[in-house]
């Protein structure tokens, strides 16, 4: 996983490039509709991204022509990597929850101990949509004691992935392989 991926990244870049980010920021796009519901920063910021995602799939999806069995095979992983990211998110919120409720502190009062200022900036954090920093991660683990393994995301970026299952072929190990 990209651990620096950010819908303020898309944002940016004003486009989404492959079926990986597409698939992030689908997800990113349920996330926000909940959020949108009471903030107007989120609203905006979904509005923006769902732009991209219409651009992204009227490009690549529109042309039933150029619909493949590859095409739809990458799709189908991709989806899969991200949902993977989702669940590790999800289960991460949760278990932060729970040991501030078992500690009788709420998300604000973790967003003071981090040092973060905004109520927005904590929930984007909670929820996936920025990542937490490093620094962020190692302090929750030690304040609430979760284990680290369940705060720091192991998934590879698509191009560590591509790269490391290259540099393998060309070493000639087959029997090395990512874990997935």
């Amino acid at each position: 996983m990209n651990t620096d991926f950010t819908i303020d990244e898309f944002i940016r870049k004003g486009i989404i490039t492959d079926e990986l980010e597409l698939e992030r920021a689908l997800i990113a796009d349920r996330k926000l509709r909940l959020l949108a519901k009471d903030n107007l920063h989120f609203k905006n910021l979904r509005k923006k991204l769902r732009n991209l995602i219409e651009a992204y799939e009227r490009k690549e999806w529109s042309d039933i022509g150029q619909l493949t069995d590859e095409k739809l095979a990458e799709s189908n992983f991709w989806e899969t990597v991200a949902e993977q990211e989702r669940i590790f998110i999800e289960k991460r919120k949760h278990l932060i929850r729970k040991e501030l409720k078992i500690r009788k502190l709420i998300q604000k009062d973790l967003a003071h101990l981090l040092g973060h200022k905004s109520k927005t900036h904590m929930s984007e954090l909670m929820n996936g949509i920025k990542p937490f920093t490093l620094k962020d991660l190692i302090l929750i683990h030690q304040l609430l004691r979760i284990d680290i393994k369940e705060l720091i995301p192991v998934f590879l970026s698509k191009e560590d992935m591509i790269r490391v299952q290259s540099a393998l072929a060309e070493l000639g190990k087959p029997h090395i392989k990512l874990c997935s």
